[in-house]
Order: structure tokens, then sequence, then C-alpha cells
């Protein structure tokens, strides 16, 4: 299709001026009715596609539109061309279709309602406490529909039954202790069906499908938001220019929002321009070498307080655990013992409270030049402390529980249970307390205090510390994605109205972006990877306990597979599945060519990146000698006009 031109096509625009207006418009004219003959001549797709391709305005374009429509009615016999009556129902019908999906997706509303308000930063902690959200909601429905049901149709595997005293919603023990939410609730016979259906295998393959789809999902995320926000975004346009021409966010439609992010435009300007000048100062010797201990002196008090909550952590889950579960073995109505549990989790939510306040008084010790080094090393510190916490509480429970704690499994997704449900009572009291009677003084008594800023970096590691624990408890409490899902959505609600009333956008959200991409990777390392770990080394090297469980009277949960792999051996048509598993999944070389596919995988797509980039380099040259050229054409275009007044 020939496009349309400001220039006549019988010459250019230096070589025309000398035509008169009339002459001009019968040529524009010609032009248009040529134009709207070849696009009449097409298919009612093609046409529609060429006039959304032409380079008008939109009532330049409208006009076109009628026209092609007039000459194409005038040229058939019916009124109305059948195949476009039809397609144009069948663009409708798909439009209802998006448009009825959408109001089906959790949130849609409410969500586009908080990014009109406060912008795309903290939108994004909304968006990543979805994301955890659907993550939790397929945990809850294979392992559902895959083991639970099944054990509550075949048989539940309850042999005392405690009353219901309504303790039991923060402990996890006394009714609960054997019920289906914890890993004493199942066991490891063969259902009784057409097939036969192995709980021993339906629970081993349900956990590993879930936590395999997270880990592929985490991989995706990761490399595609570093694609788009690291990479891409590298370089010239992520500079100054970028902040003052496209960094607006048009999302935002509340004047206090509008106005917030003027503020933080000039924040990040100025920001940009510190660094620019940072990079140009030099420092003496003496003045390094003072940054260097101070940071130093920040690093050894910050590691110190981590390792002491550390040992303070594990030496009392030692001195807690055989009082109390010989306490509850006596006596299983004991409420003091019962409530004694929940000493363990309330001192974890203290330490996660208290701990990341003493840091924020020792960042004040440090002499940080760029804004967002000192938070990019307080959320370091902060994952280090919750990973460390993380860390002593599994070397707790799989070298001391499970050796001296008979059922060890159910305890462990009863202590996992207890620290997500006492860390929602924390969260819900960090809101109270920490922003609206925060906002209450700021705005009544102490002026200077001002609104409360809402915190995305502390929120969003809030997430990933009860995501980590959601993830290490799976395997010992199947239905512990039950309580995370009601928790999400709690705080959801909680926070928005927290938001709106209480709290405004944080100043600093010039890489809102970069940051989002930094917490995905910290939910995949070191989060998703130290929970698989622990999941992985139950499963592999710890005994099962013999009293409860699926896998009651094996060596190893993994011996299962094994187990039925010897017993498919000698059936017609399973030999694959057994050479598969002797010869490619127990093979070291597999996993070594696995891991070598990958990095060849990766070193190409990083390849295609840099390509991406270089394209990217010379379409701005490109851009850049366009506006050159255009900018020589207008100048000689002056000079012959110039030059044509003076003859005249």
């Amino acid at each position: 299709m020939r496009r349309m031109s400001i220039f006549p096509h019988n010459g250019t625009a230096l070589g025309n001026l000398g035509r008169t207006a009339n002459e001009i418009q019968q040529e524009v004219e010609n032009d248009t009715s040529e134009l709207v003959s070849d696009i009449v001549n097409r298919s009612a797709r093609a046409r529609i596609q060429a006039i959304r391709s032409l380079p008008m305005s939109y009532n330049e374009r409208r006009r076109i539109r009628s026209r092609v429509i007039s000459v194409k009615l005038s040229k058939t016999i019916f009124p109305v061309d059948c195949s476009q009556q039809v397609s144009r129902s069948f663009r409708r019908f798909g439009v209802t279709l998006a448009s009825a999906r959408q109001h089906l997706v959790v949130w849609q509303s409410t969500l586009k309602e908080i990014g009109g308000r406060f912008g795309t930063s903290v939108l994004s902690y909304f968006l990543f406490l979805k994301w955890l959200l659907n993550f939790n909601l397929f945990s809850l429905i294979i392992n559902f529909c895959l083991i639970t049901i099944p054990q509550i149709v075949h048989a539940p595997n309850i042999t005392s039954v405690t009353g219901f005293r309504g303790l039991e919603l923060l402990t996890g023990v006394g009714y609960f202790n054997q019920t289906v939410l914890f890993y004493g609730g199942y066991n490891g016979e063969v259902i009784v069906s057409s097939p036969a259906y192995n709980m021993q295998l339906a629970y081993f393959f349900t956990i590993a499908a879930y936590l395999v789809f997270c880990g592929v999902s985490l991989i995706y995320s990761i490399s595609k938001s570093f694609q788009q926000n690291f990479v891409l975004e590298s370089g010239p346009v992520s500079g100054r220019e970028w902040h003052l021409l496209c960094s607006w966010d048009f999302s935002v439609v509340n004047e206090k929002a509008i106005q917030n992010n003027k503020n933080n435009l000039g924040i990040q300007l100025k920001e940009s321009l510190s660094e620019r000048l940072q990079k140009n100062i030099t420092i003496s010797m003496s003045d390094r070498i003072k940054h260097l201990s101070l940071n130093l002196l920040s690093w050894l008090l910050s590691l110190g307080l981590a390792i002491g909550s550390c040992a303070g952590i594990y030496f009392l889950g030692i001195n807690q655990s055989d009082t109390k579960n010989s306490d509850l073995n006596h006596n299983p109505n004991d409420l003091k013992a019962e409530a004694s549990t929940l000493l363990l989790p309330v001192v974890v939510s203290l330490i996660n409270l208290t701990v990341p306040l003493l840091y924020s008084l020792i960042d004040k010790m440090e002499r940080y030049s760029n804004p967002w080094a000192k938070i990019y090393i307080s959320i370091i510190r902060n994952v280090i402390l919750k990973m460390s916490i993380l860390g002593i509480l599994c070397y707790y429970w799989l070298h001391f529980v499970s050796v001296n704690i008979p059922c060890w499994e159910s305890f462990v997704g009863q202590s996992v249970y207890r620290l997500l449900i006492i860390d929602f009572i924390f969260c819900l009291l960090g809101t109270f307390f920490g922003e609206f009677l925060r906002n209450v003084i700021g705005t009544t008594c102490v002026l200077r205090l001002g609104v409360p800023e809402f915190d995305i970096a502390r929120n969003v590691l809030d997430l990933i510390y009860a995501q980590t624990l959601s993830w290490i408890g799976i395997y010992f409490s199947p239905l512990l994605p039950v309580m995370q899902v009601i928790k999400l959505f709690i705080i959801f609600y909680l926070k928005k109205i927290s938001l709106s009333v209480n709290c405004q956008p944080p100043k600093h959200t010039g890489r809102a972006a970069q940051m989002q991409t930094v917490f995905i990777a910290l939910l995949f390392c070191p989060s998703f990877l130290g929970a698989l770990s622990m999941v992985a080394y139950t499963v592999w090297s710890l005994k099962p306990s013999d009293q409860c469980g699926p896998f009651q009277g094996l060596d190893t949960p993994f011996m299962a597979i094994f187990i039925w792999t010897d017993s498919i051996q000698n059936l017609p048509g399973t030999n694959w599945v057994w050479w598969i598993f002797e010869n490619v999944l127990r093979n070291e070389l597999f996993y070594y060519l696995i891991t070598l596919i990958i990095l060849v995988i990766t070193f190409f797509m990083w390849q295609v990146t840099q390509g991406q980039k270089q394209l990217i380099k010379t379409l701005k040259e490109q851009i850049v000698n366009d506006g050159k050229d255009k900018a020589f054409l207008l100048d000689k275009l002056q000079n012959i006009q110039k030059q044509r007044r003076q003859i005249t």
C-alpha cells in the first residue's frame, strides 16, 4: 500500500514551492482517492489493519474509513457485506469474553484503583502479594484433591480424639494433632480401587510437582524481570533524560498522588545528579579508612545481633522441647503446657520486629553518599537475619527433634503452623501500632513526624519470610497453604485500608522495577532454595517416624519410589519406566547434562540480549541522525524561502 505523504509525489518539497494552493490540494485529493480505491479492494480484515496503520491523526483516519465504507457499499448489491458482519460479530464476542475474563480476575479493579491513587511502586507490593497467593492456591488445590480427599474418603488416620477447646487455632496441637492438617493424619496404605491409589506415591509426587512448579515459575519470572529492568534499561535510557521525559506514571489520577509523583520525580533527579557528582569527588585516604572502619563496625554489630538471636532461639527450643513434649504426652488436655508451645514463635516474631529497628540505628552510623546503597544494605541485613533464624530452626528440627520426639514430622508441621499464626498476629499489631498510631501522633501531637511512608521493602520482606515458612512446612503440613491463603487475603485488604487512611507513598521510587526484580531473586534464593534443600534432605536422608505418617516403616521416604519401581519391573508395558528411573534419574551424568544444557541456554539468551542492546543503540543513533537530517532540510527550506522573498 502506498503511504500518503505531506509532499506531492511529482517532486520534492523544495522543487514544488512555486505551485499554487489549489494544485497542491488537488494533488492531495488524488492521493486520497488512490488510497481509498486501494483499500477498498482488500479483504475486511486487511482494510481494518490498513486504516489503523495509516500515519495520520484519528480524525483523518475516520474520514478515510467513511469514504472506504461508502465506496464499498456503492459497489455491492446487498446493503451489508455478510462476511464483514460475521467478522464484526466474532470480534464483539471476543471483546465480550475478554471483558468477562477481566471481571473474573481476582482484585482486578482494586489493583487498578491502587495504581491510580498511589502509583506503580506501591502497586508492585500488591502484585507481589497476589503472585504469592496464586502459588498457595495452586498448592492448596492439588494437595486437597490428590492427598487430603483420598485420605478422608478412604479412612481418616485417627487413633484418639481430643475435644476442641479453641486454643488449637493458635497452637495447632490438641484437636488438630491427628487431623489431615498435619503429616501424622495420613497413612501409607494402598487404597483399593480401580486402579489402586498409592498414598505414598501421591504424597511424594504431589509435593514434588508443586515445588518443581514453583521453581520453574520463579526462574522464568527472574529472567523476564531481569531482562526488562536491568539489561534493556541499562545505559543511556536510565539516565536523567529518562527520568525527566519517560518516567511519569500516567496511571495515576488522584490529585494528591500526582503531587507525590512530582515530588518523587524531583527527588529522583536530585539523586541522579548526586550520583554523577559523587563519581567525580575524590576522597582522601584518611576519610576512606574512616568510612571503611565504620562500615566494618556496623557489619560486625549486625552480624553479632543475628548470631546472638539464632543462638538464643536454638537453646530456647532445646530447653523447651523436652518439657512441653513430655507434658503433652502425659496429659493432652493440659492447657498450660499447650500454651507454652507459643513461647518460641513469639520470641522469633519479637526478634524479627525489634532487631530491624536496631539495624536502622546502626545504619545512622554509616555515611553512604548513595541512598540506594543504604537501602540495599538494609535489605541484605534483614534477609540475613530472617534466613539465619529459619536456618537455625531447620537445624534444630532436623538434628534434634527428628531424633528425640516421636512423630516428629507432625511436630515440625505444628511448629511451622505456630510461626505462621504468630507472624500474622504481629503483622496485624505492626499495622496498628506502626502505621495507625504513628499517623495519629504525626498528624495531631508531633506534627514534624508527618504521615508515615508505606515501607515497601519491609512489607515485601515480611511476605518472603511467611512464604518461606509455607514452603518449609508443605511436606509436614499439606494443608498449610490454607492458612497462608487466608492470611494473604486479610493482609491484602488490611494493607489497602491502612495505605488509604494512614500512609503516603514512599519518596524514593525511582528504581521500583529493579527493586521488584531484587525481591523476586530473594524469593528464589535463599528463600525457595533453602526450603527446597530442607525438604530434599528430609526425603532423601532422614528416617521417617515409625508411629505415624505415610512413610512409616521405611528407611527414608524416597524408598517408596524404589519399592514402586521394583513392583512394576515385571509388569508388561512398564519396562520403560523402570529403565528411566534406573538409568536416567539415578545417573549423575544426567544431571550434569541438564546443568550443561541450562548453561548453554543461558549463554544463548545472554547473547540475544546483548544483540537487543546493540540494536537499541543503533536505533537511537539512527533517530539522532534523522533529527539532524530534518533540521538540515528545514534550514535549507528557510534559506530558499528567504532568497525568494528577497528576489520578489
